[in-house]
């Protein structure tokens, strides 16, 4: 049965912290709170957790459309090709925030990933899974625990999502409720921004 731990996300415990980071050193899979719903997610570097994750959500691996939670921009040349100084800006002025963009791929991308093209990424204005991703010390490969038919109000409430997933996954953190507006997804790897999805983030930023 799945650990339940509270975080208080204004000062996110050094401690509580750290026994999250182990969980996914050990290819455990972890629901945390970000700034729009509850995300999945586990180590970036984890064949068998990625494999995991890909069969709870009905998918086959390599075509998945996971995302990667990052600390910051800075390790963004891990993954991502290089981009243009208008692309930067855009990402500057969103990120922290409700946002996932669309990136061109490079080739250093988990072998998982290797056939994709393209990355999302995610910067989420939370401090639990930023510092979380911070102490990991790479990326958290991340999806939505939300399915378009639950009842929205599971997908929020901690205790609820406990409930439904404590015999599924190794971790669930209590980081108080969680929105049921997904992010705003941006495709930044052609010439011209294009709205996949608006979300919760305004499309102002473009």
């Amino acid at each position: 049965m799945a650990e339940f731990i509270k975080i208080y996300p204004d000062k996110p415990s050094e401690a509580a912290i750290a026994k999250v980071v182990k969980v996914l050193q050990n290819g455990g899979l972890v629901i945390y709170p970000t700034d729009t719903v509850y995300g999945l997610g586990c180590d970036i570097t984890n064949s068998r957790a990625l494999e995991k994750i890909a069969r709870i959500k009905g998918v086959k691996l390599e075509k998945a459309n996971f995302s990667f939670i990052c600390h910051d921009l800075s390790n963004l040349s891990d993954y991502v090709r290089q981009i243009n100084t208008s692309t930067f800006k855009i990402l500057k002025r969103a990120l922290p925030g409700p946002y996932t963009f669309i990136l061109p791929g490079n080739n250093s991308l988990p072998k998982e990933f290797k056939k994709k093209t393209t990355v999302g990424i995610r910067v989420p204005d939370n401090n639990i899974i930023l510092e979380i991703v911070r102490q990991l010390g790479n990326p958290v490969v991340s999806t939505s625990i939300r399915d378009e038919d639950d009842v929205i109000e599971y997908t929020t409430d901690p205790e609820l999502i406990f409930e439904k997933w404590q015999n599924i996954v190794d971790l669930v953190i209590d980081g108080g409720y969680g929105d049921n507006v997904g992010s705003t997804i941006i495709d930044l790897s052609e010439h011209e921004p294009v709205i996949v999805r608006e979300g919760k983030g305004d499309i102002d930023i473009l």
